[in-house]
């Protein structure tokens, strides 16, 4: 039995830069961390005692014969993708709900493949988990997805992520003195909206307004090592918090599903409470409310959006991880 943990991400700076659509023409670059909030992936040779060979856990039941039947996207194309028909049992569990801008499902993905290949006594690096992550999903499965969520999903930490026109990836961490980094983790705060979302109706909106929003999607990528001199050169944390701003607003302009009356109202409390700044997770429409506070003014804001769930957390520097190893070797399974 193999058990992979692979963490879940936030992103400050840069979305909508990491799509083929926009990078393969004018490069891309954001400023993301994982969080320590994980997907756990437990996988097994499946003994053949039952009456179906393999089996699929994860908001359903999936009991099944042929891999090509299997209905979970994710999990048909990675079988696939590796070559896999043995019986196989595979089982999600989940610290946060999918649909909600935390980069859910490239989790998944990065997690499945991670423990698939340790089944398989298999090694692969961070880049090459994320890279056959963004190939099962986009490729594979039709996804509109970007290729920050698979990379972060990977390394863990907070990064400085290029992309570049040639689909090639460089992934930079950001170093910061341990003092700088829980100072910057202690701003933070999340807030469930109590609103899911399909992604790739959002996505598919910004998508087609690329060519009309060249300006401000260089803005935010200028944003990018804006707020990277913010956290390497010492300066006020709370102008990190200021450019989140700037850049929710111009993140609001990319498309009409991006914000919705609820989460600019959600906003506006916030900001009114004492928040310097913040944005939905994600591609927008729902999902959590990430915001940059001073210590000294959470409790105000935390009273002002009561309503609201606080998932508190803290940074992951790990990245997807294999936490169980007992494989059964595929021959001795009877």
């Amino acid at each position: 039995m193999i058990i992979s943990r692979t963490p879940y991400r936030v992103s400050f700076f840069g979305g909508g830069t990491d799509y083929p659509a926009w990078y393969r023409e004018n490069g891309g670059a954001v400023l993301a961390a994982a969080i320590a909030r994980y997907c756990y992936i437990t996988c097994r040779w499946l003994p053949p005692f039952f009456a179906h060979k393999s089996r699929i856990v994860y908001s359903i039941i999936e009991d099944i014969h042929r891999v090509e039947d299997i209905r979970h996207p994710a999990v048909r194309e990675a079988l696939l993708y590796l070559g896999i028909r043995e019986g196989i049992e595979i089982h999600h569990d989940g610290d946060l709900p999918k649909m909600t801008g935390l980069g859910t499902s490239s989790s998944f993905t990065v997690g499945l493949l991670h423990a698939l290949h340790a089944l398989r006594g298999e090694f692969r690096s961070k880049m090459q988990l994320a890279q056959e992550a963004i190939h099962v999903e986009r490729d594979r499965c039709g996804d509109r997805v970007g290729s920050q969520d698979q990379v972060s999903a990977a390394y863990g930490g907070l990064n400085h992520v290029r992309f570049a026109p040639d689909d090639s990836i460089a992934v930079e961490p950001v170093a910061l003195a341990v003092e700088r980094m829980k100072e910057f983790q202690d701003s933070l705060l999340l807030f469930f909206t109590g609103f899911s979302r399909y992604s790739s109706e959002v996505v598919a909106e910004q998508l087609q307004n690329v060519p009309q929003k060249n300006k401000e999607l260089r803005e935010m990528a200028a944003m990018v090592d804006q707020g990277l001199r913010v956290l390497t050169e010492g300066r006020d944390l709370a102008d990190f918090g200021r450019l989140l701003h700037e850049n929710w607003l111009l993140k609001r302009s990319l498309s009409s599903r991006v914000s919705t009356p609820e989460i600019d109202a959600m906003y506006e409390i916030a900001r009114k409470a004492g928040a310097t700044g913040g944005k939905i997770t994600g591609a927008g429409g729902g999902g959590f409310l990430l915001l940059f506070v001073e210590p000294d003014r959470q409790p105000a804001v935390r009273q002002a959006l009561a309503h609201l769930l606080h998932v508190p957390f803290d940074l992951d520097h790990a990245g997807s991880q294999i936490i169980f190893s007992n494989p059964t070797p595929l021959e001795t399974v009877p």
